[in-house]
């Protein structure tokens, strides 16, 4: 006869103690305890090995050819590592109406072709799912769905039916009768995770887990799902119709690549020509001040962006920096060796830095066209038109060199920019170049070509 206990379990991380506690031990969050009836197991039952299976050696395990396929949306592919991998688990994460469902139908849609998809409805009801499909445009009869999220009656739906692509909607819905405590709890969420991961790598179904983010822009849950999976993407939103998603973990492929779609009445589609997305096109026009370009690599591509900074005098006498785009403190180290090291007075001004397109940027590369953006805000002088740079700054006012410079300037070259600014040992390709050693010589060179 098994016995009730009652464990307090944190619902960051998952650690179980006996007790309330205040503070987590292992992850050091605050009022996280959360109280749990869980069912513990008998004294002197133990776990029997199966002698059905027996260790091999590495060197006799057969590959399948077919073991990683594309999806058919070619952004998810390239953020997941050049597709599904069979037996993969992926947890997608985002805020509510941002278009994670949207996405996971295109999905099925997509690999219906030739194999045997399900999606499993915890939120909405068939009509409700098939009236979304129906806006899409998808085809309907290559969709089977099932709106039932009891882990049991799903661990039994897998292995009588065997479908080769699987999706959760959502991943708080999902409960056991295993557990007395209710849907989305701590437990549950864990209990339920680790089942139908598991089967699903047993029966080579690729999984995938829709899970909700907080306020703070976090996965909702323990963070024991996050090491349980094999990939963790996030899907966020970046302006008006456009999407990101991006990879937090992958453990079949980089996490340095992002996927960029845009949102339509027929659902998300693939930017078209996504290295120029970010930057505004201003044919014919004259660059206003505090407007600067720079070349960043996420991953296997180049993207140009447009950093716009501006400055006010500062009311009250106390200065401030907003900035959501780039880290406030690199805005702040940025503006003190502009003053330190160049004379650029901006102690006693209000700074405003941007990104157009909202895309978030942390290369060190961005350091020197924020300096200029800041000088050129400042002084009310426009940037040479035609002009990109990139270059890191270290405390003492000097522009170091950073990686993949080739990749930077052809970029720039195919975008029409003529003209880059850059450490003065990356000196050495096809557009003109202005080499700099320190960020008081750029500003000098940024004046002369002006």
């Amino acid at each position: 006869m098994k016995s009730k206990d009652v464990h307090y379990v944190c619902s960051q991380c998952g650690r179980s103690e006996t007790k309330w506690l205040g503070r987590c031990p292992d992850c050091g969050s605050w009022n996280t305890f959360e109280e749990e009836a869980v069912k513990s197991v008998p004294d002197g039952k133990h776990a029997v090995i199966s002698t059905l299976s027996k260790p091999v050696s590495l060197e006799s395990v057969v590959i399948d050819p077919l073991f990683r396929y594309e999806t058919g949306i070619g952004e998810l592919d390239r953020v997941l590592g050049g597709g599904v991998m069979r037996g993969s688990s992926i947890l997608l994460g985002g805020e509510p109406g941002i278009g994670k469902s949207t996405l996971m139908l295109q999905v099925l849609e997509k690999c219906s072709l030739g194999r045997k998809v399900l999606y499993v409805s915890g939120e909405e009801s068939p009509s409700q799912v098939k009236l979304r499909a129906q806006r899409l445009g998808l085809k309907l009869s290559s969709i089977d769905i099932f709106c039932d999220t009891r882990a049991e009656i799903l661990e039994s739906l897998l292995t009588s039916s065997k479908p080769d692509v699987v999706v959760i909607d959502s991943l708080q819905t999902l409960s056991s009768e295993e557990l007395p405590s209710p849907a989305g709890s701590v437990n549950q969420i864990r209990f339920c995770s680790t089942l139908l991961v598991g089967i699903c790598k047993q029966l080579g179904i690729s999984l995938f887990l829709i899970g909700h983010v907080t306020k703070e822009g976090v996965l909702a849950g323990p963070k024991v799902i996050e090491h349980l999976v094999d990939t963790v993407l996030y899907f966020e939103q970046v302006s008006s119709g456009v999407r990101l998603v991006r990879a937090a973990k992958n453990r079949f492929g980089s996490v340095d690549e992002i996927g960029i779609f845009s949102m339509h009445e027929k659902g998300l589609t693939a930017v078209a020509n996504p290295s120029s997305f970010f930057i505004t096109d201003r044919t014919g026009t004259a660059l206003p001040p505090g407007i600067s370009y720079t070349a960043v690599i996420e991953g296997s591509r180049t993207f140009l962006v447009e950093i716009q900074a501006l400055t006010t005098v500062a009311k009250n006498g106390y200065s401030r920096i907003y900035s959501e785009r780039i880290d406030t403190a690199r805005v702040t180290r940025v503006a003190a060796i502009l003053e330190r090291h160049a004379g650029v007075r901006l102690g006693d001004q209000d700074i405003y830095v941007n990104v157009a397109g909202g895309m978030k940027l942390s290369e060190v590369s961005i350091e020197l066209p924020l300096a200029l953006a800041l000088w050129s805000a400042l002084s009310g002088k426009s940037l040479p038109k035609g002009l990109v740079s990139f270059g890191e700054l270290s405390l003492a006012g000097e522009v170091r060199s950073v990686g993949f410079p080739e990749k930077r300037e052809k970029a720039a070259k195919e975008l029409g920019f003529s003209r880059s600014l850059l450490p003065r040992a990356l000196s050495h390709s096809p557009v003109s170049q202005y080499p700099c050693t320190t960020v008081r010589e750029a500003l000098e060179t940024c004046t002369k070509l002006g």
